[in-house]
């Protein structure tokens, strides 16, 4: 490959077209109306204006950004995440234009886009899945039958969903018929598609997930795990690798587990099987996501592997360079996504300009972002404006690296995550590992991040205060004392 393409935006596409570069290959940006400006473009060999500020009009465009690579002469598109990341259509459509979808194949992406089809998939291969039912239903007598088989509570979630949308925790039989409706309605306005299905929900998880690599030639392994437990709506905050709970053991089978399911759809390039764990550590396949995670850094800072420079290997048809027995983990990482969200108001986003920004440096210190100073956040995409990454040699140098990064990461115009990020490493269920994605809700509230940022200010003031009378004091003029030196001149 001379040329690729990155059909995103933002930080991660900055972050892939970092490692193009780093490979001696040319890069395309494309852009919208919002990001004439954004660092993503600036970096870039070549730029492509797809259109208005609205995604559908500009970076879900996929006619658009073909056209621009056949113009071009670009060999490749790397999607990023998001957008068109896990189109198994526009990849089809890539792969029919003669230029290489730097992802997995169009097939494995429709398996693994539909869980009701990935659980059919992976079924043969003994991979352990959370009790329920493989097939959509729609009706709630139906429901109900099947939720008194499993046993209450139940989870109802869309098949083509994803990010919490479409799903729905019962408790009791009375509240499925309400629930049913909700989830088959925000299924069908988020995805068009309103299948759901029902399985055993499981009251206490953790969100475990493992990276996988895979080439064209049946060669597949795992790069050991992600711990996604904190998150809120649904959605990771806070990641870290490796997972605090698992043992040697436990690792070597979810990892052997995650190799299944790549093999179970012919899967290749990088890929995040996801798993749901009980409090008695016990695994669940929960769903495959056929494309890079936003929280791949943290894999990347364990074991030395670029996972862009190994998608684009694979996809010029290359066999992987490593075999299981190669990858070991170096240290600790983790990562805190850093939001323009309000903490204090329920998580909402938080528009405005980036009056100040200055981000955090230093040895294990990872910032990938794609904004800088002066620049306003948009209101038509994601509000992430950076993901901060720490490494230590275990996990109590990697979260004393991440508090001490938060405090020098200076964001103003607009509210950020980073006061919670603040809150969850210095929390002791954190600390001690001894947490589940209930976090948020068992933990936090407005009012603890208000009361310590009031007492930080009640320091700070004291300081100053102090700071102010020990300069006034060495400040202080000499006093005008009477002596006899006048009277004694006079005589």
């Amino acid at each position: 490959m001379k040329k690729i393409l990155v059909a995103n935006r933002g930080e991660i596409a900055l972050r892939i077209m970092r490692t193009i570069r780093r490979m001696g290959i040319k890069t395309v940006a494309v852009y919208s109306e919002a990001d004439r400006q954004s660092p993503h473009v600036l970096f870039a060999d070549e730029a492509v204006f797809l259109g208005p500020a609205p995604s559908s009009q500009s970076y879900l465009n996929g006619d658009k950004i073909i056209a621009a690579c056949k113009e071009l002469g670009v060999d490749g598109i790397h999607p990023g995440y998001g957008f068109l990341s896990e189109n198994a259509v526009f990849a089809q459509q890539v792969e029919d234009a003669g230029i290489k979808f730097i992802g997995p194949g169009p097939e494995a992406m429709r398996i693994m886009g539909s869980k009701l089809a990935a659980k059919e998939s992976v079924k043969k291969y003994n991979v352990p899945m959370v009790p329920g039912i493989d097939k959509a239903i729609d009706k709630v007598e139906l429901a109900i039958e099947i939720a008194s088989q499993i046993g209450y509570p139940i989870l109802i979630k869309a098949s083509a969903g994803g990010g919490g949308k479409g799903m729905r925790v019962v408790e009791k039989p009375e509240d499925m018929k309400e629930q049913m409706e909700r989830a088959i309605s925000e299924a069908k306005s988020s995805f068009g598609d309103g299948s759901v299905f029902i399985e055993k929900y499981v009251s206490s998880p953790r969100h475990i997930e493992i990276q996988v690599l895979a080439d064209q030639y049946g060669n597949t392994i795992h790069l050991f795990e992600r711990e996604c437990s904190i998150q809120r709506r649904h959605q990771k905050v806070v990641e870290e690798s490796p997972s605090s709970i698992l043992t040697p053991e436990l690792r070597k089978q979810m990892g052997e587990a995650a190799v299944m399911v790549a093999k179970s759809c012919n899967y290749t390039s990088t890929g995040t099987v996801e798993f749901l764990m009980d409090d008695k550590l016990n695994f669940y396949f929960l769903e495959m996501n056929t494309r890079l995670q936003v929280e791949h850094p943290v894999t990347e800072m364990i074991t030395g592997i670029d996972l862009v420079e190994e998608q684009i290997r694979i996809a010029r048809g290359e066999k992987l360079r490593y075999q299981q027995e190669d990858i070991h983990i170096n240290g600790h990482a983790l990562e805190l996504r850093v939001y323009a969200e309000d903490p204090l108001n329920n998580f909402l986003p938080s528009i405005g300009t980036l009056t100040r920004y200055s981000k955090p440096t230093g040895e294990g210190i990872r910032v990938d972002d794609g904004y800088r100073e002066g620049m306003p956040m948009p209101i038509y995409y994601d509000p992430m404006i950076a993901k901060l990454v720490t490494h230590g040699k275990d996990r109590t140098e990697a979260i004393q690296k991440m508090l001490e990064a938060i405090k020098d990461y200076k964001i103003e115009g607009l509210s950020t995550t980073l006061p919670f990020g603040s809150f969850v490493f210095e929390h002791e269920a954190f600390i001690s590992g001894h947490f589940d994605t209930h976090f948020v809700k068992n933990y936090y509230s407005p009012e603890k991040i208000m009361e310590k940022q009031k007492d930080a200010a009640e320091i700070a003031a004291l300081a100053a205060l102090h700071y102010w009378m020990e300069q006034q004091k060495m400040l202080r003029p000499v006093e005008n004392k009477s002596t006899s030196w006048k009277r004694r001149l006079a005589h």
